[in-house]
């Protein structure tokens, strides 16, 4: 979290506010927010008096072209969100870790409480580094049914792990790969192995469908408000999650309590009559 549909969000956002315009001010908050720098000097010399000719994203990642070739790239980590301030003189928020200024007045200012997230100014052999074990956007490249099966048909892990593993499909996360599982009637501790043409179809069919249902209301912002918009509203399909954070709650479908279990450290929801428990 924040996960493919809100930093997608977050892209379309920030995109009218970036795209054309010289970062004129650049203010680092903390130095750990570098740390995927390679020389966290050149971050600043990078970024200030450069111009963005592009806002784009793959995966979790937005990935930001400037006009010398240089990618800003951010990655928004667990609890990270940007914030968009037509008025440079609104104070900053507390764990600010970055500070954007445009030639117009404007800032972007990335807010990250739990520090997770980074920022890196890459020129292209580094970005390429960042990106290698990157795979095929789930939202705007995603992978055949096809070749979903071939990537995950000899696997013996758990289909929610499979979904997880950004490697082959990038920007699922926790949130969102429940929902997949129960919308597509998929056990999470089903095995790549155990995948039928069926299954794999109807589950590519559902990561295409759930994730346009999180863009389509902004995201998701859980309670503790972590992930907002960059004007400062909730993202709304928190509403309209099925399984996720609703353990002992009916199940939407067919009224059974929603489960919770674990599955490779990660907390997991699902019903288990709409999705069945898998044969051993």
């Amino acid at each position: 979290m924040p996960e493919l549909p809100e930093v997608e969000t977050t892209r379309r956002s920030i995109e009218p506010t970036l795209a054309g315009r010289r970062i004129v001010e650049v203010i680092v908050g903390r130095d750990r927010v570098l740390r995927r720098q390679p020389v966290p000097e050149l971050f600043v010399p990078r970024v200030k008096g450069n111009t963005v000719t592009a806002v784009g994203r793959l995966g979790k990642f937005l990935d930001v072209s400037l006009a010398d070739g240089i990618s800003l790239v951010i990655h928004l980590g667990m609890s990270g969100r940007i914030e968009h301030h037509p008025d440079s003189e609104i104070p900053h928020a507390r764990h600010t870790q970055l500070v954007l200024t445009t030639d117009v007045g404007e800032q972007l200012r990335f807010v990250d409480p739990r520090t997770f997230g980074f920022v890196a100014a890459l020129d292209e052999d580094e970005r390429h580094l960042v990106f290698a074990n990157i795979g095929r956007d789930a939202f705007t490249d995603l992978p055949t049914a096809r070749e979903l099966r071939e990537a995950w048909g000899r696997s013996r892990s758990p289909m929610k792990a499979l979904l997880l593993d950004q490697k082959v499909v990038a920007g699922i996360g926790n949130i969102y790969a429940d929902e997949i599982l129960h919308r597509a009637k998929v056990h999470p501790l089903l095995r790549g192995e155990q995948l039928t043409t069926r299954r794999i179809a109807t589950i590519h069919a559902a990561i295409h469908d759930v994730l346009a249902d999180g863009l389509r209301w902004g995201g998701t912002s859980l309670e503790d408000l972590a992930y907002l918009l960059p004007d400062g509203r909730a993202g709304q399909f928190k509403e309209r999650l099925a399984v996720y954070g609703k353990t002992d709650e009916p199940c939407d479908v067919c009224g059974r309590a929603i489960r919770q279990i674990t599955v490779r450290q990660r907390s997991t929801h699902f019903c288990n009559r709409c999705q069945r428990e898998p044969r051993a």
